[in-house]
Order: structure tokens, then C-alpha cells, then sequence
């Protein structure tokens, strides 16, 4: 057996990692936006337009379906009806 193949659980030491990330910023070039929240990714601008038609829909689609689930409940309650309780199967 050979010890000529590198661990691939080796980690190289943080001052080394620190160090090669520097010197690789310094070379590649970098043009992204700063995120509009922090930890999210930046996005560039083409996208912006239709990431909020999206993020709408999204939120008229979870705020739509909450307030057909709550009118429903009020029209079944008027009329006494108890909705049926599923059973343990999801039916």
C-alpha cells in the first residue's frame, strides 16, 4: 500500500486556508451586488423583476388559500356542520 494518496480527510490549517482565500480574492474578479437580507445570496439585477412577481404569488397563494380555508369553516359552522375528523390513514 501506498502513502502517496492524499487523506481525503485532510484539512489543510486555517492560517493556510485564510491565506489562499486572500491571495484568490485578489485575482478573481468579484462583481456581485451585496444580498438585500443577510445570508442570502446576492442576486443580479435581470432576475430582480421576476423574483417579486414570484415572492407575490407565493404570498398571495399561501394568504389565499388561508382565508378559503377559514370562510369555509365559518359557512360549515353557520349550518352546523362538523367537518369529519380524518382518519388515522389521512382519509
Amino acid at each position: 500500500m501506498s502513502n502517496d494518496s492524499p487523506d481525503p480527510g485532510a484539512v489543510l490549517p486555517e492560517p493556510v486556508r485564510d491565506h489562499l482565500g486572500q491571495q484568490l480574492r485578489g485575482v478573481l474578479p468579484v462583481e456581485a451586488d451585496k444580498p438585500r437580507f443577510l445570508g442570502d445570496d446576492s442576486v443580479p439585477e435581470v432576475f430582480e423583476p421576476q423574483i417579486r412577481r414570484l415572492e407575490t404569488r407565493l404570498k398571495t397563494h399561501e394568504e389565499g388559500t388561508g382565508a378559503v380555508g377559514q370562510a369555509l369553516d365559518q359557512i360549515l359552522d353557520a349550518l352546523g356542520v362538523k367537518p369529519e375528523e380524518p382518519d388515522r390513514h389521512g382519509n
